[in-house]
């Protein structure tokens, strides 16, 4: 078929099934699918939220005519059978993030508003996920109308644990093949071809806290907070409210102080407003702390002083990636003692190492302690790859554009497997009005032209794969 025949077909199929679209990403994004490890049972590893909302993806799959299956709740997958068992495969997830405040829509239907659509997991990933089913569809309508196979497998992978700690790819990799190439539809054009280091960590206090009762921000670890609230012993007539401080009495002497900032993805915190990093700096300013949570306090400017590292003395920068990233994502009290998580995304110039020795180094002199969480090395592929420059020739060709691979600082999925990048569906070349939200953000949302498009590309990306030699 010839290019412009089949982006004809294309354009034709996305226009014919997008309710269809719409009706199941609203399906998903009414399952509040975040992890609930503590209600996780065999069949639901990640808890029941998580699951319904992977069996309904599945569900989904296997209505649309593709060969769907369920992983003992860990992760699904859905084929378009070809000649070849070698797969090109997609790779999206069902699981979200908490839905946090500030919204004007409710988080769990999907709000359809001056070509918009509104929900938590619109953006990421629920939508771009039913994007890759409805992809893999076309080409099952297609064999189901010529008799003839595909030259490669189709296999869309359904994540249910990207949010957290990546469990699902760990399991499915323990037990599947790797495919010969992949993208996940789960980040931005024109295509992600390398990430930076990923690396979490928890600080704890400690001394016992004395003034300060409690002390709780952020939703997520790798999400700056945009929300934050400490309770502190205090008279609430001696303190006064600020443009992003409001201060209320609690009674029995004690004052709620509730910092409101401006929230981001960890891997991309310019222009961020940390809610936590301002409650910290009014707390010292009004001297609302003891001896021992001073000290802790102070540790903590380091972590909001930048969000570069520098404050930290982690600041770092090389050729292949943009400078790496900190910040602090959540702070909760726990048996009196404070906790606060933090997050760096970091280029292939320092080591995981290099960051914990820095930072141990803070909190030794400032008595806390520093529990690695999470490290994952920096990745790289080959951007004049012929999938990859497959990829990127269509999203150019669709927008007019002569865009190029790129790296960045957040952790896909396809950091995971042998070959692939990260494929839109967001594009920044064509941003959203400011009263819809990114993701991890109240209002999540996204421009319903955008996805259409996105999936005209995804499908004519594939059938070009197809004619690859893999």
């Amino acid at each position: 078929m010839a290019d412009e025949e089949l982006k004809a077909r294309v354009h034709e199929y996305v226009e014919s099934v997008w309710e269809d679209v719409v009706d199941d990403i609203s399906t998903l994004v009414a399952i509040r699918s975040v992890e609930d490890m503590g209600a996780a049972q065999p069949g639901m590893p990640y808890g029941p939220e998580p699951y319904r909302a992977l069996d309904a993806a599945v569900k989904i799959a296997a209505r649309l005519g593709l060969d769907a299956h369920n992983c003992e709740g860990h992760i699904g997958y859905a084929d378009v059978p070809g000649e070849s068992p070698k797969q090109i495969a997609t790779i999206g997830h069902t699981d979200i993030v908490p839905e946090g405040t500030g919204w004007h829509f409710d988080p769990f239907k999907v709000t359809r508003k001056d070509g918009y659509m509104i929900g938590r997991g619109v953006l990421d990933d629920k939508g771009p996920t039913v994007l890759s089913l409805y992809a893999a569809k076309f080409f099952a309508d297609e064999v189901a109308r010529t008799g003839k196979r595909l030259p490669y497998t189709i296999r869309c992978i359904l994540g249910n644990n990207e949010e957290t700690d990546m469990r699902d790819v760990e399991w499915y990799l323990e037990h599947y093949e790797q495919p010969e190439f992949l993208f996940s539809p789960d980040a931005d054009f024109p295509l992600i071809c390398g990430e930076k280091g990923g690396y979490s960590a928890t600080i704890t206090s400690d001394r016992v806290s004395d003034r300060i009762v409690e002390f709780d921000g952020g939703t997520v670890g790798n999400a700056v907070a945009g929300e934050a609230y400490a309770i502190v012993r205090a008279d609430a007539s001696d303190l006064e409210s600020t443009n992003r401080i409001d201060v209320a009495d609690e009674g029995d002497g004690r004052v709620r102080l509730t910092a409101h900032g401006i929230g981001a993805h960890a891997s991309t915190p310019e222009g961020s407003i940390n809610a936590i990093g301002l409650l910290v700096d009014y707390l010292l300013e009004h001297d609302l702390c003891g001896e021992g949570e001073r000290d802790f306090l102070v540790l903590e400017r380091h972590v909001f002083g930048s969000t570069d590292g520098s404050t930290l003395g982690i600041a770092a920068t090389d050729d292949l990636f943009d400078p790496l990233t900190c910040i602090g994502g959540t702070i909760r009290t726990k048996d009196g003692r404070f906790e606060q998580t933090i997050d760096a995304r970091y280029p292939k110039s320092i080591t995981s190492q290099t960051i914990t020795q820095r930072v141990q180094e803070l909190c030794d002199a400032h008595h806390c302690t520093l529990h690695v969480d999470l490290d994952m090395v920096p990745f790289y592929t080959d951007p004049n790859a012929e999938t990859i420059q497959t990829l990127v020739r269509t999203y150019n060709e669709y927008t007019g554009r002569n865009d190029k691979p790129y790296t960045i600082g957040g952790g896909t999925y396809a950091r995971h497997f042998k070959a692939g990048g990260a494929f839109g569906p967001n594009d920044p070349h064509f941003p959203m009005p400011d009263w819809v939200g990114a993701e991890h953000s109240a209002d999540e949302g996204f421009e319903e032209a955008q996805f259409k498009r996105a999936l005209e590309i995804y499908i004519v990306s594939i059938a070009r794969l197809m004619r690859l030699s893999l």
